[in-house]
């Protein structure tokens, strides 16, 4: 269920920096990460702030995001519904998910660790190196189990 829910967030975030590529979505994230990259965040007010802004300074390609992301899961749970349930696809999501959003958690959500991924999540606001370096690892000993043993670590 989880799975089902994480997809349509993966597609809307990459949707969202494809539309705003143009115009140097690079170099504000690479200013925001330095500025969380602190030994402690002292409150999430950065965070909300950062967010609002850039929702009511682009809110027409939030809403083209939303729709894009609509039509391309749709697509994806229609075409493709049966094959996200096999084994070996679960777990190259599982890796993806911890290459690429491990800092943050999500191959934790993705894996029922609902803790675990919290934990990463208070991490990265505390110490973002500490927890791209843990993602990077999980994605290591994702890629060196087999479907078995993956499957066998997914909490249902």
């Amino acid at each position: 269920m989880l799975q089902k829910l994480l997809l349509p967030v993966i597609v809307f975030i990459i949707v969202l920096i494809g539309l705003t590529f143009g115009e140097g979505v690079f170099t504000a994230l690479a200013q925001w990460l330095s500025q969380i990259t602190g030994i402690v965040i002292y409150n999430f007010q950065d965070l909300y702030w950062t967010i609002s802004l850039y929702v009511s300074r682009h809110p027409v390609k939030i809403v083209v995001a939303i729709v894009i992301t609509a039509i391309v899961c749709i697509w994806i749970y229609k075409n493709k519904g049966e094959e996200m349930n096999n084994q070996a696809n679960s777990r190259k999501i599982g890796i993806f998910l911890a290459i690429f959003l491990g800092w943050l958690g999500a191959h934790r959500f993705y894996a029922g660790h609902i803790g675990m991924g919290l934990l990463y999540l208070l991490l990265s606001f505390i110490w973002l190196p500490l927890s791209v370096f843990l993602g990077l690892i999980d994605a290591v000993r994702y890629i060196f189990m087999n479907d078995e043993e993956f499957k066998a670590n997914i909490k249902a």
